[in-house]
């Protein structure tokens, strides 16, 4: 005799920034978990290629679609695509960022600044916005949203102006995200990552710059246990949430940065 139980349904993500690095461990994570998972980003040939091989090695559904996310007809037109062809979205993960130079505040030029404003704070704005649209009108409604925030939320690195600025707006913009989607049943979390080896982080091994003026080198973690904890945190019923979590390498240089 048949179950007659109806088939669980299918959870749908997006990863910005999902074509390499943490984005891409964390779409792997997800897809191992049964979700299908759009990643997004503005490089249309490593989006496609990242998407082939986790569908690949998952056997799950990955889709790429590209998108600048600090320009908000793209990503109006990115939310529009999903809601077209999956028809809901249960979870954001704000992932996509950048960094400026490390070179002197004043010496920052305005389209620096600029750049990583669009990349790691607006973008993530825009998609929350999007998704908050999404969200509340899909049935079930709600959702989670989770933002990639980073040990830079909380404190600085020297020369970091940009990136330390709009990671401490991130803080910001989870709590206001948090309490404006508690009566849509939409959660937000943020994760502070500190030291996940990718290619942007490389340089650690060789020694960075520290508060004291000092030249150190610092020790990573493999960014699969970022994504470990990303899939904890989108595990948890839509009535639990983890407003705030630091995964980070424990012996690198935290309180002060050195």
């Amino acid at each position: 005799m048949g179950q007659s139980e109806t088939a669980p349904r299918t959870r749908i993500a997006l990863v910005t920034g999902g074509g390499t690095g943490i984005g891409r461990c964390i779409a792997k994570a997800l897809c191992e978990e049964g979700y299908a998972v759009i990643i997004t980003g503005r490089r249309s040939d490593v989006l496609e290629k990242a998407a082939g091989e986790l569908a690949a090695d998952t056997g799950a559904t990955a889709r790429a679609i590209a998108c600048d996310v600090g320009a908000a007809e793209q990503v109006a037109e990115l939310f529009g695509k999903i809601r077209v062809e999956f028809g809901r979205l249960d979870l954001l993960v704000n992932n996509a960022g950048s960094g400026a130079p490390a070179i002197p505040l004043e010496d920052i030029t305005f389209d620096q600044w600029s750049s990583v404003v669009a990349a790691n704070l607006t973008g993530a704005f825009l998609c929350t916005q999007q998704a908050f649209r999404l969200m509340k009108s899909q049935v079930p409604r709600g959702g989670r949203i989770i933002n990639n925030g980073s040990i830079s939320a909380t404190t600085p690195r020297p020369n970091s102006a940009p990136y330390t600025t709009t990671k401490h707006a991130i803080t910001g913009l989870t709590k206001s995200t948090a309490l404006d989607g508690r009566p849509y049943d939409i959660a937000c979390g943020q994760i502070d990552i500190g030291n996940a080896a990718t290619d942007m982080t490389a340089r650690m091994s060789s020694g960075v710059l520290q508060a004291n003026g000092e030249i150190a080198s610092e020790p990573t973690i493999p960014a699969e246990h970022v994504a470990r904890a990303v899939v904890y945190m989108a595990s948890l019923p839509l009535e639990a949430n983890v407003l705030t979590m630091t995964v980070m390498a424990t012996k690198m240089p935290l309180v002060g940065r050195g």
